[in-house]
């Protein structure tokens, strides 16, 4: 049976900040593991505790360059997922080979025996793992305290169409609302492993009231009556799942 490292390996957001990008075959790739617990609401705070515990070692991990960053997600609103532990990394052997050596670093740290896994089996006995692979955003060293993700089941056919809009009508926008301040970062991923969703966007900010209203602006403009382009991209990526998350832990 698989062990469960509470932050050995994990995305959900991956949300960065400052310098934008559109990755092509010639660019660097950022590829995000990300681990969805369903967690009990009356025992999730215990795992927020081990997550403070274990926010030392990770760091360690970025320092040591096993991994590019991670971090952990509190559910604020949206569906059934608690929590997110994410890592992140500039290849996707490497972000894979990093779970076996975070896991040896808890072991060592720890023992084999940590009851932390316990209890973090007993607070979240279920979760759904997803690998993504940023395809475009803005990328840096933070973001905001507060992310939105919307989780897209897209057509898997016309899938690499959406990712062209967004290159080319959603983008701008975005960019601009990080330029003004209206948010701190934003990023589109593309399915690479795992459930039925097929792309992810987020977008953090500072609160929630900000990031609220930028949500509420983003989709005036990006869906304004007048533009093909977003009901073209509603066509192809229209059912979807929205969630707010407290940002926990980040690294960077």
């Amino acid at each position: 049976m698989k062990k469960i490292q509470l932050l050995g390996i994990g995305l959900g957001l991956t949300f960065f900040a400052a310098t934008t990008i559109a990755q092509d075959d010639d660019e660097p790739k950022t590829f995000t593991y990300a681990t969805y617990f369903y967690c009990n609401v009356n025992d999730q705070d215990k795992v927020d505790e081990i997550a403070d515990r274990n926010a030392p070692l990770m760091d360690e991990q970025v320092d040591k360059g096993v991994i590019s960053g991670w971090g952990w997600l509190a559910h604020h609103t949206g569906g059934q997922w608690r929590r997110i532990r994410y890592t992140t990394s500039d290849s996707l052997d490497g972000l894979l080979a990093a779970q076996d050596t975070i896991n040896e670093a808890f072991e060592k740290k720890y023992g084999v025996d940590d009851p932390a896994n316990e209890i973090m089996g007993a607070a979240c006995p279920r979760h759904d793992d997803y690998i993504w692979q940023v395809e475009n955003g803005t990328v840096g060293q933070e973001r905001g305290e507060v992310g939105f993700s919307v989780y897209h089941m897209c057509d898997i056919n016309r899938e690499e169409r959406a990712d062209e809009i967004v290159a080319e009508h959603i983008a701008p926008i975005l960019n601009q609302f990080v330029e003004d301040g209206k948010l701190t970062s934003w990023g589109w991923l593309s399915h690479v492993v795992g459930g039925r969703v097929r792309r992810l966007q987020t977008m953090t900010a500072p609160d929630l009231s900000t990031l609220m209203q930028a949500r509420t602006d983003a989709i005036s403009a990006i869906y304004d009556e007048d533009s093909e382009a977003g009901a073209e991209f509603s066509e192809i990526c229209g059912p979807h799942v929205d969630y707010i998350w407290n940002i926990l832990h980040q690294n960077p």
